[in-house]
C-alpha cells in the first residue's frame, strides 16, 4: 500500500533535455525520478520542476518528491537558426 500522501500520482523516470538536444535520439542528462499527477505517456514532453520547488504544489501537505513533473508540452517551436532577421 502507498503511503496516504503518495496516492493521486505514479514516479516517472524523466531525462532532462537542453535546447540543443531536442531532436536527438537521446540526451545527454542523467535520469531522474519525478512525480506525475498529470497522466504523461512514455516519450512525451514535459515541463518539470525540481528541488524545493517540487514540493510546493502540494502545500500545506507536501510530499516527499525532489521532481514534478509540472506540464505536458504538445509542441515546441524553434526558429531556424539559418533564417535571417528581417531589416
Amino acid at each position: 500500500n502507498a503511503h496516504p500522501s503518495m496516492r493521486g500520482g505514479i514516479l516517472r523516470i524523466v531525462v532532462p533535455l537542453r535546447q540543443q538536444d531536442l531532436g536527438a535520439e537521446d540526451g545527454p542528462a542523467e535520469p531522474l525520478v519525478a512525480w506525475d499527477s498529470l497522466g504523461a505517456g512514455d516519450g512525451q514532453l514535459i515541463a518539470f520542476s525540481e528541488g524545493g520547488e517540487a514540493a510546493q504544489p502540494f502545500q500545506p501537505d507536501p510530499k516527499p518528491v525532489d521532481a514534478y513533473i509540472a506540464a505536458l508540452i504538445d509542441r515546441i517551436d524553434q526558429p531556424n537558426p539559418n533564417d535571417q532577421p528581417k531589416t
